[in-house]
């Protein structure tokens, strides 16, 4: 049944942390879940050929909808978070680029203004503080080595709600940082790095648990120097950000990821730029512009691949109908692993009573989205659901 405050969705295969079960029921009340299973009733929303699954978390994305979380613009930053919403991603890392500190500053600033309004979680900063041999699409002439004084000064303009630098920690000041960062309870990352195999397990044992998107932005394995990959992927410790695009890593490399690693370390990312949820053109990046073309980002200066145009709904349908991952480990990569290693466990992640009414619905046939609830309330696709009689 459905009532103001009280909506229950009948007939669905449900996703949970103890398996999938089908035909299950899920009952929301206000902003959380209130209980699972029990007997359908009249009025309750027929959702008979979908599955549900828990909103997805992305710890890594800089934008969508046409704008970027770089831009120090409050309605971009909106924008972006309201495009991924629709695609099914109820919980938002926003992340920079490359910029001067001041202007990173005010970035965050920005953003931490949308943390505390509920719309974001939190602010990863991606540079400037990697390597110039690894930078990618981000400004060479812009990049620093990462002094823990002005990596504090980042944290501290971010009031808080810094939840991750990544970082490369073979500069000056790196391991240093990563212990700093640490100790502030914020996420140390190892990417956009030049590092090698020893230096990159320096990094872990000093307090680095992330991955940033691991295989790009690094160095790749040499039977005889191992790199940074064999480091982050065989440690317990570290969480590796995926990006399931089939641009950024082929499909074989994925499934060595979770092979060596599982699915309880992986965490799927879009690392998406403003074209996401948009189409073909120009888009700027930060201080940097990228030209689209099929899907594609690259920088118009130099053709770096930049960032994605990725959302995590279709991540979610290539890890199954691609890489052949079940439900359960998709859900894990999707929601439960970042949940987790963001310390949201109690609220998000799963499908659970007490938890944020979060949802996905996805066709069980394609795993094409369907709907988008957050915090009880349908985003998109409430039109396109049915209610028993």
């Amino acid at each position: 049944m459905t009532t103001a405050d009280r909506t229950a969705l009948a007939g669905a295969r449900l996703v949970l942390p103890g398996g999938v079960v089908e035909n299950g029921r899920l009952v929301v009340e206000g902003p959380r879940i209130a209980g699972l299973g029990g007997p359908a009733e009249p009025g309750d929303t027929d959702l008979t050929g979908r599955t549900v699954v828990p909103g997805f978390v992305d710890l890594h994305v800089h934008g969508g909808g046409g704008a970027s979380y770089a831009s120090g613009v409050a309605e971009e930053a909106l924008r972006a978070a309201r495009t991924h919403l629709e695609h099914g991603t109820t919980t938002t890392i926003a992340s920079t680029v490359t910029g001067e500190i001041d202007e990173l500053c005010h970035q965050a600033a920005v953003l931490s203004e949308l943390v505390e309004d509920g719309v974001l979680a939190g602010i990863h900063f991606e540079g400037p503080f990697i390597s110039h041999n690894r930078c990618g699409a981000h400004r060479p002439d812009l990049l620093r080595d990462p002094d823990p004084a002005l990596v504090r000064k980042l944290a501290d303009a971010a009031r808080g709600h810094a939840r991750m630098f990544t970082l490369a920690p073979e500069l000056p000041g790196g391991l240093e940082s990563v212990r700093m960062l640490t100790d502030l309870g914020i996420i140390a990352a190892v990417g956009h790095t030049d590092s090698d195999y020893a230096k990159t397990l320096e990094a872990i044992d000093a307090g680095a648990t992330v991955a940033t998107h691991l295989f790009n932005a690094m160095p790749g394995i040499q039977h005889r120097a191992p790199g940074p990959i064999v480091a982050l992927l065989e440690d317990e410790r570290v969480t590796v950000e995926l990006i399931n695009d089939g641009i950024h890593l082929h499909p074989s490399v994925l499934d060595l990821a979770y092979g060596t690693a599982g699915a309880g370390r992986v965490a799927l990312i879009t690392d998406a730029m403003g074209a996401a949820g948009m189409g073909d053109g120009l888009y700027p990046l930060g201080p940097l512009q990228v030209r689209v073309e099929n899907g594609v980002a690259r920088l118009v200066e130099g053709g770096s691949i930049a960032g994605s145009t990725l959302t995590l709904d279709v991540a979610f349908r290539r890890s199954v109908t691609v890489n052949g991952l079940s439900l359960e480990q998709a859900v894990q990569s999707l929601s439960t692993v970042p949940a987790r290693l963001l310390g949201l466990s109690d609220s998000i992640g799963s499908l659970e009573a007490g938890k944020n009414a979060d949802l996905v619905v996805l066709d069980s046939d394609s795993y094409e989205l369907v709907a988008v609830m957050r915090r009880g309330e349908w985003i998109v696709g409430a039109d396109r659901l049915t209610k028993s009689g």
